[in-house]
């Protein structure tokens, strides 16, 4: 069985901006629109239910079942309830908030065992702003003061994610490569808001508004909507 694309996404989930994207990401899938916004739990209950329901309106527009996991801390992410939910997704989206704690929250857990496997059997699997960061394999140390770099989930091993590129970044890209320093074959990949990188693991095409950029040796390359990217 074929493992379902990956979609690294710069911002916008849920937003009718990125419904065709996510459109794209569940046709032809079982449509259960598995949501998970861990990533906000820190901020509280109000910020889980903002995601919430930011969803279930994209799900309406998309006419599947919105199916929102709600895991707060890695008691939850142990839950067999929980697990349950996410069998049969067609499309699987880890939402924005905390990179770290989401991915120190769902790493070696039965819920994201059980993401991993509906993704290698099939079903899509994306994330935005935080999320994006998470499923790569490492978090660098940008977000807040005194963060450390965190170890991610590990699903692209060969990729470091900067979402929101055109903001944090897009001005002064020679921050980003002198705070990220990586091992030979890592690439780092800067991605506009409103825009996503989709495909994987290797081949990838660009999809949205704005660009995805490739930063090596001090130097960045535009890829546009439609392009194709490869990263090793």
């Amino acid at each position: 069985m074929t493992a379902g694309p990956i979609a690294l996404v710069g911002s916008g989930e849920y937003l009718p901006v990125m419904q065709d994207i996510e459109a794209s990401l569940i046709a032809g899938r079982n449509p259960r629109y598995v949501q998970l916004p861990t990533a906000a739990a820190p901020e509280g209950d109000k910020s889980l239910e903002h995601w919430i329901s930011l969803g279930q309106k994209q799900a309406q527009r998309l006419g599947v079942t919105a199916v929102p996991v709600i895991v707060k801390n890695r008691d939850d992410a142990q839950r067999e309830d929980l697990v349950d939910l996410i069998a049969d997704a067609g499309l699987i989206y880890l939402s924005g908030g905390n990179p770290s704690f989401l991915a120190n929250t769902l790493r070696d857990t039965p819920v994201w065992n059980a993401i991993v496997q509906a993704w290698q059997q099939g079903a899509a699997l994306a994330g935005c702003s935080a999320g994006a960061m998470a499923i790569a394999d490492h978090i660098p140390a940008l977000r807040l003061p005194h963060h450390q770099p965190t170890r991610g989930l590990g699903v692209l091993p060969h990729i470091r994610v900067l979402p929101h590129f055109d903001k944090m970044f897009g001005w002064i890209p020679d921050l980003a490569m002198r705070i990220m320093k990586v091992p030979d074959g890592v690439t780092i990949v800067g991605i506009d808001e409103d825009t996503a990188l989709i495909g994987g693991p290797h081949e990838w095409t660009v999809q949205g508004r704005q660009s995805v950029w490739i930063l090596e040796d001090g130097d960045r390359t535009e890829f546009k909507a439609g392009q194709t990217v490869t990263t090793f």
